[in-house]
């Protein structure tokens, strides 16, 4: 018996040393891999999206996915036969430019060099200085920059319109919308005052477009060529399962937050973006929450619409064939496959911003030549679904005897869960609640306040409901319920982790049930906090946060 242990200790080791003598190997000279392999079932694959970065499944279940080395090392001991693949960053070197004249480009079948990107973005801000504000919101681990473009009437002032975000290659060998953002804001700017339809977004609606989310993955061969580019960042981590999760806590691919996800997360947070979309590549699809679990949202038959008008208005456009899988261009994300740490999640859950995913190239580094098709299949659903943003349920929330605006929670009553309802903006006092079209009961409600509900709400795809809330101080001692000091995202929660954010750091987090006893405390140590609630039972608790050496308070619900 002891001669058949040592055998196995030793045939158990030699595959071990073997493992780690290929991961050596194949890592030598690169970052991230690709590779296929044949999964056993949806199951299998869900949980291997917890391990590995899952690129796309067939049919079949033949999955492709990308690893870092430590990320491949686990996925060794599950014994699963793999496919090394060639990296779609290396298919082909595609046409680039590192001169670029924005006012005139006679045809956009060129990606910019990293240089040529920085140019363009400030040219545009430059040429249309009323209209377009060009910013940074961040620095990359290699130095590049995380640029956005303000585009608005008047870029000098926030009017109160809706805020809507654009986001491109989050995963940097996603380039086609790259250049497609690219030739969105030139679009918006040159059509302004000719356009009457252009002009109307642009006095409405308040338009940040990011082009590129992950200069560093982009341009990871350098800055001369995206040819090279990879789907992490420089550490190479996937983005797009960086972001803290409804489901799976604050790090659910186990790595901190990296410098990108951490500049976009403070960027949603100085922002109130009614809707967002993040574009990716690899597939053609649009991918609406959530990812991480296998209900629906409250607003899923909302989201099939709105996902249908897009792919039904590409199918006009487009040859046969484009857009046309899944469910004729549209799916839920967890009917797909099931991701944990992906940004449409952290965005629908924790900032009540409608984000979807849009998949718009099989291809992930497209062609050049390829560039100008893909906008002419695709640019009229991008103007649909940005206005979106103007239809629903709208208006301003104010104190009664001040006229200032308030930060007030707008809640749809039979209908909302899993953080569904929307907030006013805290500087404006406006709210944006699309919804698909029926009646509605809706409360509009905020501590030290007296809630007023409007009943039967006539809303219509579309269309806008437009109500302007003044709410009456209730002349209450608000300070124990302070939701000034510090607030709660979402109340009531359903998901396992809610969000605390508040304008100074904050000390310890307390959570008691009203008969007093502790039930959990962990310290914040800054002016947000995600919190664990997953082992709390349905019922009413009471929140304790220390700030500024004072013990503040509110009431959570857990659904």
């Amino acid at each position: 018996m002891i001669r058949k242990a040592l055998v196995f200790i030793f045939i158990f080791s030699a595959v071990l040393f073997s493992q780690a003598q290929d991961v050596e190997q194949i890592f030598k000279d690169r970052i991230e891999i690709y590779f296929s392999f044949e999964a056993e079932s949806i199951d299998q694959v869900n949980k291997l999206s917890r391990m590995i970065s899952i690129d796309h499944v067939n049919e079949d279940m033949l999955t492709h996915a990308y690893a870092n080395k430590k990320d491949f090392s686990h996925f060794l001991e599950t014994g699963i036969k793999y496919t090394l693949l060639q990296h779609p960053g290396t298919l082909h070197n595609p046409r680039m430019l590192d001169k670029v004249d924005v006012k005139n480009i006679t045809s956009w079948d060129f990606y910019p060099t990293y240089d040529a990107y920085i140019d363009m973005m400030y040219q545009f801000e430059a040429d249309y200085p009323d209209l377009c504000d060009v910013y940074s919101i961040g620095t990359t681990n290699n130095g590049r920059e995380i640029l956005v473009a303000r585009i608005t009437d008047n870029v000098g002032q926030m009017e109160g319109d809706p805020e809507f975000l654009y986001t491109s290659s989050m995963h940097g060998d996603e380039t086609t919308g790259y250049v497609l953002m690219l030739r969105l804001i030139d679009y918006l700017l040159t059509g302004y005052g000719d356009n009457p339809r252009i002009t109307n977004m642009v006095d409405e609606i308040d338009i940040y477009i990011n082009p590129l989310a992950n200069p560093d993955g982009s341009y990871y061969g350098g800055n001369s060529s995206i040819y090279g580019a990879i789907r992490g960042n420089a550490n190479g981590v996937d983005l797009n399962r960086n972001y803290p999760d409804p489901e799976d806590g604050p790090h659910p691919d186990g790595y901190a937050w990296q410098t990108e996800t951490k500049h976009f997360m403070a960027f949603a947070e100085q922002h109130n973006f009614v809707m967002s979309a993040n574009f990716h590549g690899g597939t053609e699809v649009l991918n609406y929450p959530w990812d991480t679990w296998a209900h629906l949202t409250a607003d899923n038959v909302w989201w099939v619409t709105v996902c249908r008008e897009y792919a039904d208005t590409v199918h006009v456009n487009a040859p046969s064939g484009y857009m046309d899988g899944y469910n004729n261009g549209i799916t839920n994300g967890y009917q797909w496959y099931s991701i944990s740490g992906g940004r449409q999640d952290y965005m629908n859950y924790f900032q009540q911003t409608r984000e979807v995913t849009l998949e718009i190239s099989e291809v992930k580094l497209l062609p050049a030549s390829q560039l100008p098709a893909h906008w002419n299949y695709n640019y009229r659903s991008l103007l649909n679904y940005l206005e979106q943003c103007l239809y629903g349920v709208r208006g301003r929330i104010t104190d009664s005897a001040t006229g200032e605006a308030l930060e007030a929670e707008v809640y749809v009553l039979e209908h909302e869960q899993d953080s569904s309802w929307v907030y006013s903006d805290p500087a404006a006092g406006n709210y944006h609640r699309p919804i698909f079209t029926g009646f509605y009961d809706i409360r509009y409600s905020k501590s030290g306040y007296y809630s007023q509900t409007f009943d039967n709400v006539h809303v219509q795809n579309w269309e806008t409901v437009v109500i302007d809330v003044e709410l009456v101080d209730a002349f209450s001692d608000v300070s124990e319920y302070d939701q000034e000091a510090f607030q709660i995202y979402p109340n009531p929660v359903s998901g396992n982790y809610l969000k605390i954010k508040a304008e100074k750091e904050m000390g310890m987090i307390s959570i008691y049930s009203l008969a007093g006893e502790l039930s959990y405390q962990q310290e914040a140590g800054s002016r947000n906090a995600f919190v664990d609630v997953s082992m709390l039972a349905s019922g009413t608790y009471v929140v304790k946060v220390e700030i500024d050496g004072k013990q503040l308070e509110q009431k959570l619900i857990k659904l």
